[in-house]
């Protein structure tokens, strides 16, 4: 088994709620707008300390992606799924964004 590595982020980070490892800066962050199964989610440009699981078809609200859960390195816990296509033309700007639910993550200073 590998080594684990872990990357921590500075100024203000979203981290996974169960192990608190970062996941986001907040300045990545593209979109408040968004909605999963357990409440509001958050649309990312990049995140970090995730593994991604294999890519499936689903329908969502805004149409036909295909998608990939994404996981906590740490606790391996579902934080969201990324964007891998969108079939519609006017989902194309999601793809290979991340998506982070809300419920699943907490918020604050890095240093704290």
């Amino acid at each position: 088994m590998g080594r684990l590595f872990e990357c921590y982020l500075e100024g203000r980070v979203y981290s996974c709620k169960v192990c608190k490892l970062h996941l986001a800066k907040v300045n990545e962050l593209v979109s408040k707008s968004f909605h999963c199964r357990h409440g509001k989610a958050y649309l990312f440009n990049e995140v970090v300390n995730i593994k991604t699981g294999p890519k499936e078809e689903r329908i969502l609200t805004t149409g036909h992606h295909t998608v990939a859960d994404i996981y906590c390195n740490k606790c391996l816990h579902v934080v969201g799924w990324k964007y891998e296509e969108a079939l519609e033309k006017s989902q194309k700007y999601k793809e290979g964004k991340f998506i982070l639910e809300r419920a699943k993550l907490t918020d604050g200073d890095s240093g704290s």
